[in-house]
This record gives C-alpha cells, structure tokens and sequence, in this order.
C-alpha cells in the first residue's frame, strides 16, 4: 500500500520493497538502456496494480463452461497519457494490467531559457472525458509540464485525472497542489529537490536520454 505524505495531501509515496528495489537499480547509472526501460515499465506496472484501486466497477453476467456467473468489470474507460517523450517509458507496464486502455499522447518541452512548458504536440481519444485519466511521466520537477498536460485534460472535459510517476521533488508536488488541488500523485520517491538548473536531486538523471540511449 503507498503511504500517505504527511507533508502534501496530494502525494502517495509507494514504499512496497519490489518498487524500492527497482527504483535503487534504475537509479544507478550504470544500468543499461534496456534494463532502464525494463525496470520503468515494471515499476509502472506495480504502481497502478494500487493507483487502479478506487476505479469504479459495474455488475456483469459471465456464461462460464458450466453456467452464468456474477462478474465486476470497469464502469468507465481508461486512458494514459504520456507525456512525450520520457512518459513512453512507463506506457507499457501500465497496459499490461489494463490492455483495453487508450493511450492519449501530449508532447511538452522546456524551454531551457525561461524553463517553462512549451506544446508541440497533443492527441486524445474523442470520449477522453467520460473516464479515468492517467498521465504518466516518470520525473516530477517543476511541475511545470505536469500541470500544463492537467490542464490541457481539464480543458478536454476531463474530471478524475491523476498522476503517476516514479521521482517527484517538493517543488514540483506543491504546485501541483497549488493549482489542480483535486490531482492525486502517485510516486515511487519523494527526493530532496531541484538544484540551480532544475534538475531532480538526487533523481536519476535524465529519463528520456536514458531511456532512448541518447546521452551526450
């Protein structure tokens, strides 16, 4: 079970020894880019096995082999959004517990001058806001580009909209607190924060070069 921060009323820290443990490896620096997006889509996976808890369900009829059977199924649809292109990372784990989920994508950037969020791409289902949304991005900082792809889903229609992600910093939390107040973060860690050039301290380095394989 993740435990509640005392701190921000909107973060969930998971503390389950599997995610910790994949967390430590993935944070290495020597871990490989395969083994990097492998852990990313594990940890993902584990974290909404809990994130996916309050979903609501509805009464079905099943005809089994031998007769018919009262089943739960999903009230609602889901829809994960990435946030291009580090979120593509952790896309994979999460549809292998929800393969009937769409996927939404949102690309954002940060300008390196002014830090702020800058789109330059975005796609969603057309009935995104008849469900759950989930956006997915394995580094909360600023929360700059977080609050900006919340926004954008508000702006769509949509109202049950929470956040996974595996590092988050204070910084990032409260303003995400500050404001989508009704915004539920689910993270692996809650670090110590930002150093001068924005960077998550201790993190664990840039995820999208990591992922991709594209460090300089």
């Amino acid at each position: 079970m993740p435990t509640q921060s005392s701190a921000f009323p909107n973060l969930r820290v998971f503390d389950h020894p599997l995610i910790q443990h994949k967390l430590a490896v993935a944070r290495d620096r020597h871990t490989l880019p395969a083994d990097f997006r492998r852990l990313l889509n594990e940890i993902a996976g584990l974290m909404t096995y809990e994130v996916s808890r309050r979903f609501e369900t509805r009464g079905v009829k099943v005809e089994t082999p031998l007769e018919v059977a009262d089943g739960r199924q999903l009230a609602r649809p889901v829809t994960l959004v990435p946030v291009l292109r580090a979120g593509l990372s952790m896309t994979d784990g999460v549809m292998q517990l929800f393969p009937e989920a769409r996927v939404g994508h949102i690309g954002i950037r940060r300008d390196e001058a002014t830090r702020r969020p800058v789109f330059y791409y975005a796609r969603l289902p057309s009935d995104v806001r008849d469900g759950y949304s989930i956006v997915v991005d394995p580094m909360l900082a600023t929360g700059g580009s977080a609050c900006a792809a919340i926004s954008y889903l508000k702006e769509a229609g949509c109202r049950d909209v929470q956040m996974v992600c595996l590092v988050a910093v204070p910084e990032g939390v409260k303003r995400v607190l500050d404001e989508h107040p009704d915004v539920m973060i689910h993270a692996a860690a809650l670090d110590r924060g930002l150093d001068a050039d924005a960077f998550i301290r201790p993190g664990l380095g840039d995820a999208g070069d990591r992922v991709f394989g594209t460090i300089g």
